[in-house]
């Protein structure tokens, strides 16, 4: 694999990790299907085939939908993002070393761990301290339509990393940027 090949790989990697950041399964599950369908040139690693199989796509697919719902409720929002803080980078990993075909799996678990864990903790930090401070601010009930949106930022990443990897870094840029503003206007609203 030449040069390029890896950097957009990687870059593929980055966009999955950063969504997983804000939804552990649905990434996994995308990733999943686009490799058991062959679409959008998406191979995984051998080493991971085992994403692609019958099982792990109805787990990833009950898990991806309990975790949408599960979002969408107060309290139980913040229990997920409590397990979150470990399962989402661990996915952001999983994600990341997957799509990294023809490389030896160790480097490939490697790469994952160095793209992938630390990608999806920061996403899931900003996510998690966004989400606590409009629960402060609004008692969790602005909690549900911030779901939402997030549901739908992870669902941008994934397709702009599947289909135009060399933009990840833009949405990587530009998604972090806004989190970081919506968490520093939501401290702002709450000294007021």
């Amino acid at each position: 694999m030449d040069t390029q090949t890896y950097i957009l790989i990687g870059f593929l990697g980055l966009g999955l990790a950063a969504s997983s950041g804000l939804n552990t399964f649905l990434p996994l599950l995308v990733l999943a299907l686009a490799a058991k369908m062959q679409l959008f040139g998406v191979q995984l690693n051998g080493s991971f085939a085992w994403l692609a199989s019958d099982a792990a796509l109805a787990t990833l697919g009950v898990a991806a939908f309990a975790e949408i719902i599960g979002d969408k409720v107060p309290g139980v929002d913040h229990a997920l993002d409590v397990l979150g803080t470990v399962a989402r980078p661990a996915a952001g990993a999983l994600a990341a070393a997957s799509v990294f075909h023809g490389s030896d799996p160790a480097f490939a678990t490697m790469l994952g761990l160095i793209i992938g864990a630390p990608t999806a903790f920061g996403f899931h930090a900003a996510k998690a301290g966004t989400r606590a401070t409009s629960s402060v601010g609004t008692f969790g009930l602005f909690n549900p339509v911030l779901s939402f949106f997030e549901d739908m930022a992870a669902l941008v990443m994934i397709f702009v990393a599947l289909l135009a990897p060399i933009l990840v870094p833009l949405f990587v840029l530009g998604f972090a940027f806004a989190l970081w503003k919506m968490v520093q206007l939501a401290r702002r609203k709450r000294t007021i």
